[in-house]
């Protein structure tokens, strides 16, 4: 019970600190904006059936995407800066709760860049996202809160030792955008690189969500999607374990989460 309040404040006040930042008000509402107006013009003569889909389900992900670079990962980033990161790694509350308040507190509120995109693309285009299965899309929603969050919670351990944050979050929004097929499909790319591709969990939550908005012609094929992703969760979860466990002996040796 302790954890679960530990992680609702955190939550509360992590959504408060972020939206109070102008980087991140930035990503979240002017992001989406201009998402959209860019994707409509690059699809608008595609001739694309239902190219709705991709441009605003394209532009709110690209835009959740850099709310989480900018937010989840840069947390790591300024708690050292701020002084406060060794507290929160020492305090009687374990640093894993923590951490996972603060990444589920930026993902919830970056999950508004969808409702914006929406909104700005029925406004300016009169385009307007037309989902098939509901039931399978408020289920695709949460499956990609989850691998948001578990994809968030490994880039923030990665980051914990490091002191080129700001250089690693910048370099992994584009090339994560592309290949994870945020606003075209991943069948477009080269062989080379889908490998890559279906090893990332973001691939996976953006092929259900297009497949449920599309709507759901062949449910063996999304419950076959939807187990990859489950899988891939859970191998990211152990990831994320073993990261912690390694973080924690190099922390305890070499004392490396002050700014010096």
């Amino acid at each position: 019970m302790t954890n679960i309040r530990v992680i609702w404040e955190t939550m509360r006040l992590q959504m408060k600190n972020s939206f109070v930042r102008p980087m991140f008000r930035f990503c979240m509402i002017a992001s989406p904006i201009v998402n959209t107006i860019l994707i409509y013009e690059m699809f608008r003569n595609s001739g694309q059936v239902n190219f709705s889909t991709y441009v605003i389900m394209g532009a709110g992900l690209m835009s959740l995407w850099s709310c989480i670079c900018f937010s989840s990962a840069g947390d790591i980033n300024r708690e050292r800066w701020t002084g406060t990161l060794s507290i929160i790694f020492s305090a009687p509350a374990k640093f894993q709760t923590i951490i996972l308040g603060k990444i589920l507190g930026n993902t919830i509120l970056s999950m508004m860049t969808l409702v914006i995109t929406m909104v700005t693309a029925k406004l300016l285009f009169h385009v307007s996202l037309r989902v098939e299965s509901w039931g399978y899309l408020l289920v695709s929603i949460l499956a990609t809160i989850v691998c948001f969050v578990i994809v968030s919670i490994v880039i923030a351990y990665l980051l914990t030792l490091s002191r080129k944050t700001t250089l690693y979050m910048n370099c992994i929004e584009i090339p994560i955008e592309l290949i994870c097929g945020f606003v075209f499909p991943i069948e477009v790319l080269p062989d080379w690189v889908l490998p890559i591709s279906y090893m990332l969990p973001p691939t996976w939550a953006i092929k259900l969500l297009r497949m449920s908005v599309a709507g759901i012609t062949n449910a063996n094929d999304y419950v076959r999607t939807f187990e990859i992703l489950a899988g891939l969760i859970v191998l990211y979860t152990i990831l994320a374990g073993v990261l912690y466990k390694i973080i924690d002996k190099q922390v305890r040796i070499r004392a490396s989460l002050e700014v010096s």
